[in-house]
C-alpha cells in the first residue's frame, strides 16, 4: 500500500502485455516488438505522472518486454539484411554463371 495517499497499487495497464509481445519479437517477428514499443511508450507515460500508483513488478515487466522488443527488432532486421544479401550474391553469380563449371 501506498504510504502517502492510502492508495492501493495497481498493476500497469499493459505491463504483462509488453513483456509478451517483446519475447514473441525475439522469437517470431519484429512486428510484434513494434506493438510493443507503442504500448510501453504509453505505460511508461503513466507510470511517470504517478509512480506511486503502480506496482513495481508490473514496470519491471514493463522495462523488460522493452528491451526484449528492441532486441527481437534489431535481430528480425540483421536477418532481413543477411536474407537480401544472399539474394543479391546468389543473383549476381547466377548472372554471371558462377553457378556453372
Amino acid at each position: 500500500m501506498d504510504q502517502q495517499n492510502n492508495q492501493v497499487q495497481q498493476p500497469l495497464p499493459n505491463g504483462t502485455t509488453v513483456l509478451v509481445l517483446g519475447i514473441l519479437s525475439i522469437v517470431i517477428c519484429f512486428i510484434t516488438g513494434i506493438i510493443a514499443l507503442v504500448m510501453a511508450k504509453k505505460d511508461m507515460a503513466l507510470y511517470n505522472a504517478n509512480p506511486g500508483m503502480y506496482t513495481p513488478a508490473s514496470y519491471n515487466n514493463l522495462k523488460i518486454g522493452r528491451i526484449c522488443a528492441i532486441i527481437g527488432i534489431v535481430l528480425q532486421a540483421i536477418g532481413i539484411l543477411v536474407y537480401i544479401l544472399m539474394i543479391v550474391v546468389f543473383v549476381g553469380a547466377a548472372a554471371t554463371g558462377g553457378f556453372n563449371h
